[in-house]
């Protein structure tokens, strides 16, 4: 690689600096000399160990200061957390901690700068709309998060604490960084959720953790199979029981565990292979150009056809011509058909040749900017070289296009009701479908929804003209165009305006005018992940069947409750509301009074079943089967009072048929689950009508799909108990 000679610039930190110790590491404490800038003269390109340098065509000057280290310098202190704004970070994790902070090489120590420094991170990472999730860069900032969070329960900290050091960084930094104060919010709720669940994570993992730790003797390394355990079971991270392993100096097989993990179909975080690209592909980008797309000023244009990948199952095989029926992926020199990519998804349409035509369902560009049209050749042949008229579904791509456009509107709008955190985390838009995901960590109220409704369609009623120019991305940016945190840009970027309110960059297709999205409509609101909210709407003609359907729906509400208006429909849902609780209150009390007998004390009531009761090798034993219908809750409910009545040395087993299912319950006196467990013995009863269990030792619970079962089950308690309590 490029290299060249050196300057530096070194500090010696403390008294009488001693040129003979030049080049040694710097003590625990600081004092030593310490590199604080260089200058590397770039002349040379090297490229392989040990070869001669060859002369770079453009010598540059590569400057590398260490920022925090200049800090010291000139705050006269020895260590970077010493510097005005870390140590204000470590001290309020000593505050935090009830411990005081040396400065030294202890774990106390060590710990705080830990938490220090990643709280920094966590405020910096979602100001800039990082929230903590399982893949890519979500999945750094969960893991730093999760150390800080180890860290503290290490210190003793029992309360919730690293939004409280986020904060800290906000108020420290928000002066200069304005980010941190406009997400200051999202930055303290988003913080204390993943720590109140990572907490209770670590607290179930560790204790298994270390039992698997004691079961190892001296082995010294934990196992593949117990390291994916820990986290399919318990969620414990494979990451974690690497460090804490090695904290303890032992070893954890974490590569073979994210195998295990990967086959098992829940692989998290770091397992992301990459998939090599289908050798019909790597040819196809060998030998073919870019293609040039001329969507955005036309829905119609000729082009030439320059491969032709025949999909046949899950194989891709490049072929000179495709006949009728056959599904193949086209490439051609120009195109108006948009390609699936920024969360808009591919054009369809149809594509015209000189001996044949074909539908286009779908475009992508899976690799080098060609975009592959994936069609169902229609009728005659396709094939390489033929001169072809490329056509677009015209009403979907408008249907498409209101959708996008209105994308941009509900993005402002979200900022203006509910803040600036609420920043673009994903989106797809179709011809069918809006959907919007946005950073919020709370549930959006009514009047919120409606006032985002309001200020979208405020603007598709003014209907401004939506503009769209390319720009360097510098411009753009000092122009004060939004760019999305996930997407990559290349030099030059499509800005999109719509009204000075919204300023994004887009390379998708939309509307010229707000006006043509007609109506915009949330259709729901609802929670995808921590700190992450998701917005499903309609536009145009989509909207109004949504709207059409709901005012069915209202219609038909109306006449089953017999109301005359929408005012009075809910006070006769109300109405109906208390009387059927009403009428389950009083069902209820019926059920009861029938199976324990009534108030008369007649037959079928509890003393009727007591007397079914058999002894089993000292244990009272009772299987009974209720009138159909029974609910569970009863079910338990009189379980338990039999139970009781037997004594201490009991079991119940209570059954019935609801509907066309089974349901049994069985529950054991405390003193008797020395001998049998409720769970143990509902696993093998459940089997006889077709269904599973399971439960505490004192209660457990089945269901099952054969009901005719059910008395074959019943008398199978006697022998299950006498087989459990006298193995």
């Amino acid at each position: 690689g490029p290299c060249g000679p050196c300057s530096e610039v070194h500090f010696f930190h403390g008294a009488d600096p001693d040129p003979q110790r030049f080049g040694e590491e710097p003590a625990i404490d600081g004092r030593g000399w310490t590199e604080i800038w260089n200058l590397v003269f770039m002349q040379f390109d090297r490229p392989e160990k040990g070869a001669a340098p060859i002369p770079l065509p453009a010598p540059s000057i590569d400057t590398g200061a260490g920022l925090e280290r200049v800090a010291g310098v000139l705050q006269g202190v020895t260590s970077n957390y010493d510097t005005d704004i870390m140590r204000r970070l470590v001290d309020k994790a000593a505050e935090l901690a009830k411990k005081p902070y040396r400065g030294g090489s202890g774990d106390d120590d060590v710990s705080m700068r830990v938490i220090a420094d990643h709280a920094r991170t966590t405020a910096f990472l979602m100001a800039e709309g990082v929230l903590p999730d399982k893949q890519k860069r979500e999945y750094v900032l969960r893991r730093v998060m999760r150390r800080a969070i180890r860290h503290g329960h290490r210190l003793g900290i029992e309360d919730l604490f690293l939004h409280t050091v986020a904060l800290e960084v906000v108020d420290a930094m928000g002066a200069d960084y304005p980010e941190l104060v406009e997400r200051k919010e999202l930055i303290e709720q988003v913080t204390q959720g993943e720590e109140a669940r990572f907490r209770a994570t670590l607290k179930r993992g560790m204790k298994i953790l270390d039992e698997r730790f004691e079961a190892m003797g001296d082995e010294g390394v934990l196992g593949a199979a117990d390291v994916a355990d820990l986290y399919t079971t318990y969620g414990f991270p494979t990451d974690l029981t690497e460090v804490i392993a090695r904290e303890r100096g032992l070893g954890a097989d974490v590569e073979g565990a994210e195998l295990i993990i990967k086959s098992a179909g829940s692989a998290d975080g770091p397992i992301d292979p990459h998939a090599a690209l289908p050798q019909a592909y790597r040819d196809v980008a060998a030998k073919v150009e870019p293609t040039t797309f001329v969507g955005y000023e036309q829905e119609r244009g000729e082009s030439e056809i320059v491969a032709l990948v025949l999909l046949d199952g899950d194989e891709r095989r490049l072929v000179e011509e495709a006949p009728a029926g056959a599904e193949v992926e086209v490439a051609v020199k120009v195109t108006p058909f948009y390609a699936e990519s920024g969360g808009q998804v591919g054009d369809a349409g149809r594509i015209h040749g000189p001996s044949g035509s074909a539908k286009v369902e779908d475009v992508q560009k899976p690799f080098g900017g060609v975009f592959l049209h994936r069609v169902k050749v229609a009728d005659g042949r396709l094939a390489v070289g033929d001169v072809v008229t490329l056509e677009v579904d015209g009403e979907r791509r408008m249907a498409t296009r209101r959708n996008h456009s209105a994308t941009h509107l509900l993005h402002w709008a979200l900022k203006q009701v509910l803040g600036p955190h609420a920043m673009q985390k994903g989106s797809l838009v179709g011809p069918d479908v809006l959907r919007f995901d946005f950073a919020h960590n709370q549930a959006m109220s009514s009047d919120e929804v409606a006032r985002v409704e309001d200020l979208v369609n405020d603007k598709i009623l003014v209907n401004a003209p939506v503009e769209t120019e390319v720009l360097a991305i510098d411009e753009a940016r000092a122009r004060g165009a939004v760019a999305i945190f996930e997407e990559k840009y290349g030099d030059e970027v499509r800005v999109l305006t719509m009204t000075a309110d919204s300023v994004e960059l887009c390379g998708g297709t939309h509307c010229q005018r707000l006006g043509d999205i007609g109506v915009f409509k949330i259709v729901s609101e609802g929670g995808t992940a921590a700190g992450v909210r998701r917005i499903l709407a309609a536009t145009g003609q989509n909207a109004l069947h949504h709207i059409r359907a709901q005012e069915d729906e209202l219609r038909r509400a109306r006449i089953a409750a017999k109301a005359t208006t929408g005012g009075d429909l809910a006070d006769k849902i109300d109405k109906i509301m208390q009387g059927e609780k009403a009428l389950e209150r009083k069902l209820k009390a019926l059920e009861k009074q029938l199976l324990e007998g009534g108030a008369s004390g007649g037959g079928g009531g509890l003393d009727d079943m007591l007397h079914k009761a058999k002894t089993v090798d000292g244990l009272s034993v009772l299987g009974v089967r209720l009138p159909d219908g029974t609910n569970m809750g009863s079910l338990r409910e009189l379980a338990e009072k039999l139970r009781d009545r037997l004594g201490e040395q009991s079991v119940v087993l209570a059954a019935t048929k609801n509907g066309d299912k089974a349901q049994l319950a069985i529950t054991v006196s405390k003193a008797a689950t020395k001998r049998v467990k409720a769970g143990d013995l509902v696993k093998v009863i459940a089997a006889k009508v077709g269904g599973s269990g399971g439960g505490r030792p004192d209660m457990a619970q089945a269901g099952g799909t054969n009901p005719e079962g059910l008395d074959d089950a019943v008398a199978a308690i006697y022998d299950e108990v006498a087989r459990a309590a006298g193995g």
